[in-house]
C-alpha cells in the first residue's frame, strides 16, 4: 500500500498526516463499497457547504473568497459525478449519519477569531489531505472505473489540502499567531488519534471498525 501512496501522492501531503490508513479500514471500504460511495457523496457536498460557509462569514478576505468559491464549484462537480457514479451502479443516495470524525477535530477549535480562523483551516486541510491519502489506499483494489475515477481525484482534493494550508499559515501571519506550525502539529495528532481510534460506523473517514 505505501508503494502506492508515493506514487500517487506528493512527499508533503504524506509527511502531513501523522498515520496512514489502517488496512482495516481498506478492507472495511472494499466489503462497504455501496456506504463508501454514497458517503462520499455526502463528504463532497459538506466540503462545498464549507467552503461557502467560509466565504459568508469572512468576506474581507479577498484571497480566502477566491480559493473557497473555486473549492466549492469543483467539490459541487466532485458530488454531481459520485451521484452519477452511484446511479449507473444502481445506488440510491441517501442521508447517512455524519461520523465523529468533522466534528473530533472540530472540538478543538479556538474560540475567537482571527484564531478560529486559523484552525476551521488547518481542520479543512487535514480533512482534504485523509482524503487523497484514502483515495490512494483504495484506487490499487478497485475496479477500473471506480479507481480511474478516484485517480482523477486526487490532483484537486491535493490542491485542496494546499489552498488551506497557505490559507492557514497567510492568516496566522497577519494575525501575529506565531504558534501556527505548533497548532498544525497539535490538530495533526487529534486527526491521527480519530484515524487509529476503533468506530462503530464505518464511513469515508472513519476509525478502525470495531469488529476489526
Amino acid at each position: 500500500m505505501q508503494d502506492s501512496l508515493t506514487a500517487l501522492l506528493p512527499p508533503d501531503l504524506l509527511s502531513f498526516l501523522r498515520c496512514p490508513t489502517p488496512q482495516a479500514w481498506v478492507e472495511a471500504a472494499l466489503r462497504n463499497q455501496e456506504l463508501l460511495l454514497i458517503d462520499h457523496a455526502q463528504c463532497e457536498k459538506k466540503a462545498a457547504s464549507t467552503a461557502m460557509s467560509l466565504m459568508y462569514r469572512y468576506v474581507d478576505r479577498p484571497l480566502l473568497l477566491t480559493k473557497m468559491s473555486q473549492l466549492a464549484r469543483e467539490e459541487l462537480l466532485h458530488f454531481e459525478q459520485v451521484v452519477t457514479l452511484m446511479e449507473s451502479r444502481g445506488i440510491a443516495y441517501r442521508h447517512l449519519s455524519a461520523s465523529r470524525y468533522a466534528e473530533g477535530l472540530r472540538r478543538h477549535l479556538r474560540a475567537e477569531d482571527p484564531l478560529r480562523l486559523v484552525d476551521l483551516l488547518i481542520v479543512g486541510a487535514l480533512i482534504e489531505a485523509r482524503s487523497c491519502e484514502r483515495f490512494a489506499c483504495l484506487i490499487p483494489r478497485l475496479d477500473a472505473e471506480l479507481a480511474k475515477f478516484y485517480r482523477s481525484l486526487v490532483k484537486s482534493e491535493g490542491r485542496h489540502y494546499e489552498d488551506y494550508l497557505m490559507l492557514a499559515r497567510l492568516v496566522a501571519e497577519e494575525a501575529g499567531d506565531g504558534e501556527v506550525e505548533a497548532r498544525i502539529a497539535f490538530l495533526a495528532d487529534r486527526e491521527a488519534r480519530l484515524i487509529e481510534a476503533p468506530d462503530g460506523d464505518f464511513r469515508f473517514h472513519s476509525g478502525i471498525p470495531e469488529a476489526a
